[in-house]
């Protein structure tokens, strides 16, 4: 090779990666906060991915994800926020729980709700036709899903007469579920054990003031029963509580049964979200959506396990029956 021709092989070579390192800050950015871990969202989170993908974002391609994790600690919230403001994210995707922490450190970043209760009445958007502002996404409705769970309880136990509701008491969309279940119980005439838990220690010390006291454990979900679902329900199968619990990775964790959306489904339409947003689309103008698929899961491993005999009749009703 010539020395000239050399000379601008060379000079090109050295253009290579800042080439590449342009196209890479190039690409729009996802802040994804995940109120758990990792492996209790992977199903989540994969059905997000493969959404994206399938609407042609691909992942270290044509987008990147900057991933952090909550821990079931609500406490960091604000520090991601804050982080994803930093980094100058396109788009931050966040669980209803964590969004007020979000929207006071943003009111420019678009944000896209995964799974929020109530996102009027905890001030996120204007209404769910028109939520205004930078926010829209999805309602998962768990408050009124209270009285319907209640109900497929006490359908499994007809002798059902004292029931424990766990909640951690320093989440407000746990309180809200919490009040409902409480109003429910006491229309179908139960007796109720509030257990409140704010941190993972608290949650043996509550099994203990049950002594044998109740008939069933209602776990109201959030971040913190999500991340402690294992603990919970080998607890409650040592104290021969049989579970109702908000969605399938609950049950699959050893709880008896649960009843709501299909979170996997929910994370694939929040990618949808995410993709019109990075096209364009201002949240204001994205009305807000509710769930559409409702999922009845019973665990008959643990149904056995509890001595539990499922009327034929209800089986047939479940959507999924793990074995």
């Amino acid at each position: 090779m010539r020395r000239r021709e050399l000379i601008r092989f060379l000079g090109a070579a050295s253009l290579w990666p800042l080439a590449a390192r342009a196209q890479q800050a190039a690409m729009p950015v996802i802040g994804f906060l995940g109120a758990t871990t990792p492996s209790t969202q992977s199903q989540w989170t994969a059905a997000f991915v493969q959404r994206l993908r399938e609407l042609g974002w691909i992942e270290g391609k044509t987008v990147a994800i900057e991933y952090r994790w909550a821990e079931g600690r609500s406490e960091r919230y604000a520090e991601i926020a804050a982080e994803f403001v930093r980094l100058k994210v396109a788009v931050i995707v966040t669980p209803g729980g964590a969004a007020l922490a979000v929207k006071q450190a943003t009111s420019v970043i678009p944000i896209v709700l995964t799974v929020a209760s109530d996102p009027v009445g905890g001030h996120l958007v204007a209404s769910l036709a028109r939520p205004g502002g930078n926010v829209t996404g999805l309602s998962i409705e768990s408050t009124d899903l209270a009285s319907k769970r209640l109900e497929l309880l006490r359908e499994v136990l007809p002798s059902l007469r004292r029931l424990a509701i766990m909640a951690n008491a320093g989440y407000p969309a746990a309180e809200l579920e919490l009040h409902e279940a409480q109003a429910t119980a006491h229309k179908l005439g139960l007796e109720v054990a509030t257990l409140e838990i704010r941190r993972a220690e608290d949650i043996a010390p509550a099994f203990e003031t049950l002594k044998g006291g109740v008939d069933a454990l209602y776990v109201v979900g959030d971040p913190l029963a999500t991340s402690n679902r294992i603990r919970i329900n080998t607890l409650a199968l040592g104290a021969r509580l049989p579970t109702m619990l908000g969605f399938r990775e609950l049950v699959e964790a050893a709880g008896l049964m649960s009843y709501g959306p299909n979170f996997p489904d929910l994370f694939r339409r929040a990618a949808e979200f995410v993709d019109k947003i990075l096209r364009g689309a201002k949240p204001a103008d994205l009305p807000v959506e509710q769930p559409t698929k409702f999922e009845l899961v019973i665990n008959l491993t643990t149904a056995k396990a509890l001595g539990l005999t499922l009327p034929e009749s209800f089986l047939a009703r479940a959507d999924e029956l793990i074995e």
